[in-house]
């Protein structure tokens, strides 16, 4: 189990990281709208590139999990995605994080850490 987790925290930071990255892309671009202009300058946005490879990462690691362990386990765990979105919302966002979120957080890793067992 200690592999799942280790692979599944890999996963979840992989995953964050390319959200994070997703919305810098975002933030840096236009209104969204189907125009070359805006396609274009997403394909020439180092971020949102950045956001594809680390997406396909955690694709590949979360293919991996899917192939190696039970669904009903795997799919739980990824859930810590969560925390470390939060994590992000405050630390690069300088978001304002209530104490209801963490709750939810706290309930969330407690609910993974009686699958893990």
């Amino acid at each position: 189990m200690i592999r799942l987790l280790v692979l599944t925290i890999i996963q979840s930071i992989f995953l964050c990281g390319a959200q994070v990255l997703l919305k810098h892309a975002m933030t840096l671009m236009g209104k969204v709208s189907m125009t070359w202009q805006f396609v274009s300058g997403l394909l020439t946005n180092w971020y949102f590139i950045g956001s594809g490879i680390t997406f396909t990462i955690a694709s590949v690691l979360w293919m991996y999990l899917l192939k190696n362990y039970p669904f009903s386990i795997a799919y739980p765990m990824s859930s810590m995605t969560y925390v470390f979105g939060m994590l992000s919302a405050m630390i690069i966002f300088h978001e304002e994080v209530a104490w209801t979120q963490w709750l939810g957080i706290l309930m969330i890793m407690a609910g993974c850490a009686l699958i893990a067992k």
